[in-house]
């Protein structure tokens, strides 16, 4: 996708590669996370009846900045401490809650993402909304506080689960003894799939940090990767497969497909050279660099392809000692010349 194709997410907003590309955990947290799960559930409410003195006091005692005002049952307003401070302005505390409450009260509902609130925060320019399910019954209350509260939570959820995955998988190569370990991950794309463009080359990146990759080489395998990902959905006529072998000293790379086949590699080779279509073209791909932006990134690339048989791209990152899987202090074993390998994955 280019940064000049545009899609509408929810609720019709604009979103373009731009945007999305700056994306971060917290902005994904927002949809994930229910406003159930942040709320506050334990909720101070009044009688409309009741005097103002009594708001007062609950504000004092509970350090909260409003409550709902329930008749019967019933949810028929809600009293802020801007009511609070009207009322003390015109020395009316013992006049009934019911005449300083607002009786429009916007709900949200408690299963709903807290992106909902954060719009209703911002549109509405309140501090807290009473939350209600599906039928209507008020099941709690959430303020500004609450969202921040709980998506710091799941932030520090989300760091120490990574970091427990982190340490576990840069631990793999140490803790297995072999002549040659390896782990494949492999990946089946399908043509044409611009939707899912790209998740394989995610996916493989973080798992190469995850197993302690440096930034720098995880980035050049994620570029690789994505474009020939892209080369596969935008050229193939049924997807390939992408496979890739992580050794403690080197990555290696394959897409293979079944078709149409290159008919020129060397002039395929070339930048700006491309066979997209028309609408691949308008949708922002087949520039025709993803080649060259592939060999740019990687140690030794190979491509081999016939027409109407397929294609299969075989790349390589040789790894430096100070980048490499296995601790410094091991020596790794010489590796036959026969090819063969211990495949884990």
């Amino acid at each position: 996708m280019s940064s000049t194709q545009e899609l509408y997410g929810r609720k019709g907003t604009l979103v373009t590669d731009a945007t999305a590309h700056d994306i971060t955990r917290v902005e994904e947290l927002a949809y994930d996370i229910r406003i159930e799960e942040v709320m506050t559930s334990e909720v101070h409410y009044l009688a409309p009846d009741a005097p103002i003195s009594d708001l007062l006091e609950l504000m004092r005692t509970t350090r909260i900045s409003g409550a709902p005002v329930v008749e019967d049952g019933n949810l028929i307003g809600i009293v802020s401490l801007e009511d609070l401070i009207r009322a003390l302005s015109e020395h009316d505390t013992a006049s009934p809650v019911r005449k300083y409450m607002n009786p429009r009260v916007i709900t949200v509902n408690g299963a709903d993402p807290v992106i909902e609130a954060m719009e209703s925060f911002t549109k509405n320019k309140v501090g807290r909304f009473p939350v209600v399910d599906h039928d209507g019954k008020m099941i709690g209350m959430i303020t500004k506080g609450d969202v921040t509260r709980g998506l710091l939570i799941s932030l520090q959820h989300d760091y120490q689960a990574e970091e427990v995955r982190r340490y576990r998988a840069s631990h793999l190569f140490e803790d297995i003894n072999s002549d040659r370990t390896s782990l494949i991950l492999r990946y089946k794309i399908n043509a044409g799939d611009f939707i899912h463009g790209g998740k394989a080359s995610s996916d493989i990146k973080r798992a190469l940090l995850r197993l302690g990759a440096s930034p720098q080489i995880a980035r050049r395998c994620g570029i690789a990767i994505y474009e020939a990902e892209m080369n596969l959905i935008i050229h193939t006529n049924d997807g390939g497969l992408i496979r890739v072998e992580i050794e403690p000293h080197r990555i290696t790379m394959q897409t293979i497909d079944d078709g149409p086949g290159i008919p020129d590699v060397d002039l395929a080779m070339q930048a700006g050279y491309t066979t997209a279509s028309q609408d691949v073209r308008e949708m922002g791909f087949g520039a025709g660099m993803g080649l060259v932006n592939i060999q740019r990134c990687v140690d030794s690339m190979s491509l081999k392809s016939r027409p109407e048989k397929g294609t299969r791209l075989d790349l390589k990152i040789n790894l430096q000692d100070t980048e490499s899987f296995r601790e410094l202090s091991q020596t790794p074993k010489k590796e036959p010349n026969d090819g063969s390998a211990t495949d884990r994955g």
